[in-house]
Order: C-alpha cells, then structure tokens, then sequence
C-alpha cells in the first residue's frame, strides 16, 4: 500500500485497507493495524480510533492506531461516512448520528475478526470524534472503555456557541439562515459547503486570523498536518442536525464501564472534558498533559500519553 499518512510508517505493524458498511449501508473506510508479530491462533484487545472533527484516517487517527498497534493492541482508524475515502452522499455531510454509528460499525468489524476477543474492544476519540466515541458508548454495551483525547462537543459548541456564549437571538438568527439555505441546497440539487483551508500546504498562517482558527490552520493547512481528503469543511445545513442532538446528554449511562479524558494544559477545548468529567459516572479518570495545546494532541508524539493509553486499555480490556 502506497505511503499516504502525514507520520512516518512503522516496521513493527501491519497495515490493510478495510472497508464495511454501517447500518446504514453506508461503506467506510479505514485502516486495520496489526501488531508484525501478531499470532492469528490468539485473542488480542482491540480499539477503534476516530478522526478529529474534519480529519481523516491518514492524520492523528491513524497515528493513534499505528503506536498502539506497535504496543501490542488490534486498531482500526477510520474516516466518518460522507468524508475522506468512506462511502456516502452528499460529500462532506456532518451527521452526529451517523458519525456516532461509525463507532459502533467499528466494533462490528473488528468483533467478527478471529484475532480479535469480543470482550476486549474499547474507543478513543481524537477532538470532535470524541463526543461520537462517547454517544456510542452511552448505549453500546460492546464498547467496554472510552478514552478520548483533545474532546470537542461539536452538538455544545454549534448550539450554544464558543464558552457558551451564544444568545437566543443569535442562535434563532443562525438557524433562520441555515433553514432558508435549505431551499437554495434542493434548488441547486447540492448542499452549499462552508469554506475549508486550502488544497494545498502553505508556508504561512495568514494574518488576522483569530487565535482558535490560527491554531487549527498550523495543522490542517500546514505541512504539519496537511492532508488533500481533509479541507476540515461540512456543508453548512449539517449543523441543523447538531443543534438538535445533544452528544453528552446520558454520559452518566457509561459507569461502571470507565472513561479516561485527556485534554492539553493550555488547549483552549479544555473547558469541555473538564464539564464531561463531572457530569460522567465513576469510574473516570482527567489527565492533563502539560504544555500541550489543543492540536498537540493530534500528532505530537512527544506530547501524546501513550504510556496512559496502554495502561488505562490494559487494566480495562482485562
């Protein structure tokens, strides 16, 4: 398989292109890692591993997937339904229930492979994926450990704005205007999509940018993270959808199954895994990387707690 992730390989996994549908017969796409010396007669632990908001399988997922596969877990890395390789029209449509689903057809796969123990799968979810990670959790009892790593609540932060801050006017007016681009997407026979970072790696971040959008453009729009299936833009009626389905509303449900949240001292998400850790059961654990911002945590292999990972997945795929 030719070489398309922004990590460098590893000589100590195995890696193959996998497709399966969701229940919605939608096919995704992902990359299934395999420890080199795996022993297909064994029952191995196994994890599914989802994109930051707007990222694919070949960024931090896939980095994720690849170095806890070098540790010794089964791993799979995939894209959301309607983005990066995976299956799905229209291209580049958000949807928190369908994306939630993404998680669930992971165990699926991974649970129907021979290697793989059927009591042993847990999640992490990277940025926005972790809310998804944490909603399929909520309800599916296969899904025996949650990590999630840089959380964004994408269904918090588009309802109510950044830090809470949205107004009812604002957000009336807001959905005033996605309710009428509705007519113009069927008139058109294609959803408007909301501008993304550039197809191409830049040497620069503009000036003017604001600080939040400044730090994802160092990593979707550099070469830090650039990638050509990741423009990091959803059509703009996809945050309808958001606003009308809370992701963390039965976090509460997961107990006695654990969570670990690990979030940057500095990142400027922080605020929204401290809020899921009181508002989660026991058993839960916060783990705090110092010096990391929000993106750091995406490909920062300095910064990343894999140890914590290992440990928290050992202790909880038992």
């Amino acid at each position: 398989m030719m070489w398309d992730k922004i990590f460098e390989k590893s000589d100590n996994v195995i890696i193959q292109r996998v497709s399966y549908r969701n229940r919605y017969g939608i096919s995704v796409s992902a990359d299934l890692y395999l420890p080199k010396e795996i022993d297909s007669s064994k029952k191995y632990q196994a994890l599914v591993i989802g994109t930051p908001y707007g990222g694919v399988k070949e960024q931090g997922a896939g980095l994720y997937a690849q170095t806890m596969a070098e540790i010794g877990f089964i791993t799979l890395a995939f894209d959301e339904s309607y983005n990066g390789t995976s299956g799905g029209e229209p291209r580049r449509t958000s949807s928190p229930e369908i994306f939630t689903e993404d998680f669930s057809a992971g165990v699926d796969f991974l649970g129907t492979r021979p290697y793989v123990d059927r009591e042993k799968i847990g999640v992490i979810g990277i940025c926005g994926s972790s809310a998804f990670a944490l909603k399929a959790a909520q309800v599916d009892q296969r899904i025996k450990a949650v990590a999630t790593a840089s959380m964004y609540d994408m269904s918090r932060v588009l309802r109510n704005g950044w830090l809470d801050s949205m107004s009812k006017e604002e957000r009336k007016e807001n959905l005033t205007n996605l309710s009428l681009q509705r007519w113009e997407d069927f008139e058109n026979s294609l959803p408007k999509i909301a501008p993304g970072f550039p197809n191409k790696p830049q040497e620069s971040i503009p000036e003017g940018l604001d600080p939040i959008t400044s730090e994802f453009f160092e990593f979707y729009a550099m070469k830090r993270g650039f990638h050509p299936n990741a423009p990091a833009a959803f059509t703009l009626t996809s945050q309808m959808v958001f606003m009308n389905f809370p992701l963390l509303n039965y976090l509460e449900d997961i107990s006695p199954r654990p969570i670990l949240l690990i979030i940057g001292e500095n990142a400027h998400s922080r605020y929204f895994s401290e809020d899921a850790y009181k508002k989660a059961a026991q058993p839960k654990e916060l783990y705090i990387v110092p010096n990391a911002r929000h993106i750091d945590l995406y490909d920062r292999t300095d910064l990343i707690p894999f140890d914590k990972l290992e440990s928290f997945f050992n202790e909880n795929l038992k």
